[in-house]
């Protein structure tokens, strides 16, 4: 025994054993056959399901009886899988056209479970037949079941084009697949156009196929070209939005009624969130949401003002909620050699073809096989009736009448045998004509088996029949085929302006040293005292309105938005304001009260404490996602210091450092940058040096600071005395600058 062992790499066990168990699991676990769109879960439990006789005629059967023969004969996995597997292809909100007819509690669309496995009855339905027809006429390979006692097949082969019919989802290692449903009259329109056209592209064949057909329903709001290029490339992305209407309710108020939501959105939680956007402020146009739905889907929407457009309303909705999403595409199947691969609409559809012409074929020879021995059997009845009393007599007169019947009479060995099987009273009730007639019929659909054989076309003729009747019996004409789902080609983005919306009103915005800001409303004394937790202080204060913005400048260089209106309000601690923006460990600088309509050509007065700055437009500094937009490039080390507007007329800088050195010079001399660490201010000499204060002010005004009780000011006569040009290092301070050098 011990010269059996082997030595191996483990990092090269580890790759063989992860690359099987990977293969494994996209093969035969998540990735559908292109052929017949199914799973090997969703295979053994149609074939299952037929064995158990679970026609549609008939009657139901427990799903744990169901469940129970899966996993015992067919696939080794755990009850709970193969129920999910079969619950799903039951819903008519998840499959477009349900393969298992349920009854009892299959779960529902705003998401909850199903009733356990010996509550639930199941049968199959019209189209899992369609998809098994030709199992017993050797359509497709058998293979041995994992435990080697029984066998399955390896595909169905079945007209139905399940795979775009219903779609497909799942994820496997390193790959996932994700292919919409699509309405079953115009995939079969499709395809019988592909039979007849050969070179036929895709963009052609989106002719047909418009787009996804979901069973919730939805718009989906894309350009012919955009869904073409989907197609094409196997992958991108499509916007479905729900189905909305305006209901009058008299005196110009209205309500909105969405009656379709997009696919696999969870109603009760579609629900669960805007109501918790509208309780937020976060959707400041809706008073209320309610759920009215039956067995159909109604959910009510009531505006907070009669004035606010229902368009404009519903683009905040879809904006900020699921009741519009994106849909992405990722056609990914095994194709007909078992291989993984992205593949584009018209791929899919010459796979069904070819599969349906093999599927003939197998059929076609099963049949012939069948009546050539039948015709063999016929002929062989036909001589016994010729000679019906000699055969008589020999069967009488010997033991072993078998070799003498075919000596005699030249049969073989099957022809003696049929006529030493059959009853004497069959015997007897042979006639000539019913004989010739059934060879005759016999000999005519031989012919016709043996033509379809011999002719390629004539095998895609038959299929195209094939497919034709699929069309009908399952096609828009019928209910069940019946498209659900809108192709907008042309729909407009709905937009809207936030500004529209907001109630202006003024506020006043508080943000404590450890990071809790609140909003109160008005415009309240900020020298009083606030509320905060223990061990927590005032950080800054600044008066604000609902319509304006909060400018937030941080000492890692970077601006941050946050919308006043959204603020916590109250007389409480507020909220963490990295709930709001991604501060994270960065200090706040100063704080800004932004408005559009008045500061939009403001200045702000940057420097950093190495003595670097600039103006930057405050305009420029508005970010739009949480993570800030960097304005102030900084050394390592580096830390911005001063953060100031510019009042207009300023035409001078004053600059000082903490060697108690001023200088003053030209504003013009400061750069204007959208970002960047700016120009030397002044300079310093010595490595400890940095820049204390900076202030902008007019030449005519002078500016003034206050030390103690006294006040002090440079007066526009003495300015001269410590202006310079800028990066200079400037002239001790005037008598009574403050200690901490600051203006």
């Amino acid at each position: 025994m011990i010269n059996e062992i082997k030595t191996i790499q483990l990092a090269e066990a580890l790759s063989e054993k992860y690359l099987e168990y990977a293969m494994s699991t996209i093969v035969s676990r998540s990735l559908p056959d292109v052929r017949d769109g199914l799973k090997p879960v969703h295979r053994r439990l149609l074939f299952a399901m037929r064995a158990l006789r679970l026609a549609p005629q008939s009657g139901f059967k427990k799903s744990a009886r169901v469940v129970g023969d899966v996993i015992g004969k067919y696939h080794p996995h755990g009850d709970t899988a193969v129920y999910d597997s079969m619950v799903r292809l039951a819903q008519d909100f998840s499959v477009r056209f349900p393969l298992v007819d349920g009854q009892g509690n299959f779960g529902n669309v705003d998401g909850d479970s199903p009733a356990a496995m010996r509550y639930t009855e199941a049968r199959l339905t019209e189209i899992a037949i369609k998809l098994m027809e030709g199992l017993d006429e050797d359509a497709v390979d058998f293979v041995p079941t994992y435990d080697g006692e029984h066998n399955e097949p390896s595909v169905m082969p079945g007209c139905f084009p399940n795979l775009l019919a219903n779609g497909a989802m799942g994820i496997a290692v390193g790959m996932a697949t994700n292919i919409p449903p699509h309405n079953v009259d115009e995939v079969c329109a499709a395809l019988l156009y592909l039979i007849k056209h050969k070179e036929a592209t895709t963009k052609q064949l989106t002719k047909y196929i418009k787009g996804p057909d979901f069973p919730t329903g939805g718009i989906v709001c894309e350009n012919h070209d955009t869904i073409s290029r989907i197609y094409e490339e196997g992958k991108g992305a499509i916007k479905l939005r729900c189905k909305w209407e305006k209901e009058e309710l008299g005196r110009g108020a209205y309500q909105i009624a969405i009656t379709e939501i997009p696919y696999q959105v969870q109603k009760s939680r579609l629900i669960e969130k805007t109501a918790e956007l509208i309780n937020n402020g976060k959707l400041n146009t809706v008073a209320d949401i309610r759920d009215e739905s039956d067995e159909n889907v109604r959910i009510i929407i009531e505006p907070k003002s009669r004035i606010i457009e229902a368009e404009k309303l519903m683009a905040q909705l879809l904006q900020n909620t699921d009741f519009e999403i994106k849909f992405n595409y990722n056609m990914n199947a095994l194709d007909s050699k078992g291989v993984p691969r992205v593949m584009p609409l018209r791929e899919f559809l010459q796979e069904f073809i070819d599969h349906q012409q093999v599927v003939l074929v197998r059929r076609s020879k099963y049949k012939l096989d069948k009546i050539e021995h039948r015709l063999e059997i016929l002929n062989g009845l036909l001589i016994a009736y010729l000679n019906l009393d000699e055969i008589i007599n020999i069967i009488r007169n010997n033991d072993e009448p078998k070799p003498l019947l075919m000596d005699r009479f030249s049969l073989s060995d099957v022809q003696a045998e049929a006529i030493l099987n059959m009853k004497l009273r069959q015997l007897r009730k042979l006639e000539e004509n019913e004989i010739l007639e059934n060879k005759k019929m016999l000999e005519a659909e031989r012919d016709h088996l043996k033509e379809i054989l011999d002719s390629e076309e004539l095998q895609l003729q038959t299929v195209a029949t094939d497919i034709e009747e699929t069309k009908v019996k399952f096609g828009k004409k019928t209910k069940v085929g019946k498209r659900k789902t809108k192709i907008d080609n042309e729909a407009e983005t709905l937009s809207y302006n936030e500004a529209d919306f907001v109630v202006r009103e003024p506020l006043s915005i508080i943000i404590s040293e450890k990071g809790w800001i609140k909003a109160l409303k008005g415009h309240v004394d900020l020298t009083q005292d606030f509320a905060f937790k223990d061990g927590d202080k005032l950080g800054f204060a600044i008066h604000s309105n609902s319509a304006h913005k909060l400018l937030i400048f941080a000492d890692n260089g970077r601006f941050y938005t946050i919308d006043p209106a959204k603020l916590p309000r109250g007389r409480g601690f507020g909220e963490p304001i990295n709930l709001m923006i991604e501060l994270k460990t960065a200090k706040i600088v100063q704080i800004f009260d932004y408005n559009d309509k008045t500061d939009e050509e403001k200045e702000i007065l940057l420097a950093s404490k190495s003595g670097n700055g600039f103006k930057t437009p405050i305009a420029e500094t508005i970010a739009s996602t949480k993570n800030g937009k960097t304005v102030m490039g900084l050394k390592t080390g580096d830390t911005p210091v001063v953060a100031k507007i510019i009042e207009k007329d300023d035409d001078l800088i004053a600059i000082t450092g903490n060697n108690r050195m001023l200088l003053i010079f030209d504003i013009n001399e400061l750069p204007t940058l959208g970002k960047g660490k700016g120009v030397i201010l002044q300079k310093y000499k010595e490595k400890k040096t940095h820049l204390s204060d900076v202030i902008s002010f007019k030449s005519l005004e002078g500016f003034s600071w206050a030390s103690g009780s006294k006040t002090y000011s440079v007066k526009p006569a003495d300015v001269e005395m410590w202006k310079n040009n800028r990066a200079k290092v400037g002239k001790m301070v005037p008598y009574g600058f403050p200690k901490n050098n600051k203006f």
